[in-house]
């Protein structure tokens, strides 16, 4: 959770799981095409499909990502987004190779799913909101139950929930292009309730994650403004985990010279470990 300098008040929150699928299988739709050809017609046509898979079993999620609506336009959904990528490169060991993203799919102006309508209410025989509810209470096995088992075309699917797979909630389009910015690529999954994007990295090539380095405190007092970078600078381990945005000197070899604010902020002090990243 991100908590804001003045009063102390929660501002922002994100999570991160270590392992999705491990309790009950994590399942996703993942878009294919597959192409047929007549050679009596002198034809070819190629379809899109939704394949239900399993493809993340066992790999790193972020999500969850939400900000005080009172405090957005600040770029605390920036810095709460980071810091989820600086805790998984402070306990690298913990997590597996690959993290993904679920974004909340495309609704119209009525509130309406296009692809749970087209979908999942045939399947499942009950509302959107009563699917999500049920999933995130008593798990997924319920998709495997009454899931499709064969694949399913897309074009024999609505126009509008052809033009909504893959089309991340108006109010998610922020999130997206910061996953993209950080590396993360799509690679044809999408939700199997709202048909929103999901998005893939390697843990290791996620920008922050990547750009993230290791150093000490070496001192604490003023820095010089000539030599001063910008940076996410984080701290501890588990529930101590801390990060803050903020100005300093890194020498890789005699370590940092940060703001004696910073140091308050982070609890540090001379010789503590820290990791930082550009800003």
């Amino acid at each position: 959770m991100l908590v804001s300098e003045y009063g102390g008040e929660i501002v922002a929150t994100g999570m991160v799981f270590a392992r999705v699928g491990a309790e009950w299988p994590f399942y996703s739709y993942r878009i294919t095409r597959q192409s047929a050809v007549s050679r009596a017609l002198g034809r070819a046509k190629a379809q899109r499909l939704l394949n239900l898979v399993n493809d993340f079993d066992g790999e790193t999620e972020v999500g969850g990502l939400f900000v005080d609506p009172s405090r957005r336009g600040l770029a605390l959904g920036r810095s709460m987004a980071r810091s989820r990528y600086m805790f998984i490169a402070q306990h690298r060991d913990w997590f597996g190779e690959r993290v993904m993203a679920e974004l909340r799919g495309y609704q119209d102006e009525s509130g309406r799913s296009p692809v749970w309508d087209a979908l999942g209410r045939h399947f499942y025989d009950m509302e959107f909101q009563e699917a999500d509810r049920t999933g995130a209470i008593q798990g997924n096995q319920f998709i495997a139950d009454l899931g499709p088992r064969y694949p399913i075309y897309i074009s024999m699917l609505p126009d509008a929930a052809q033009a909504a797979l893959g089309r991340p909630h108006n109010d998610g389009r922020a999130a997206h292009a910061m996953l993209l910015a950080e590396g993360f690529r799509d690679d044809g999954y999408v939700d199997i309730f709202d048909g929103g994007p999901t998005l893939v990295a390697g843990i290791d090539a996620v920008r922050t994650v990547r750009d993230c380095r290791r150093c000490h405190v070496a001192r604490i007092g003023t820095v010089a403004a000539d030599a001063a970078i910008g940076a996410l600078i984080c701290t501890g381990e588990g529930a101590g985990f801390r990060l803050t945005t903020g100005k300093l000197c890194c020498d890789d070899a005699d370590g940092a010279t940060i703001e004696p604010s910073l140091a308050a902020a982070l609890g540090l002090r001379e010789g503590d470990a820290i990791m930082i990243a550009p800003d």
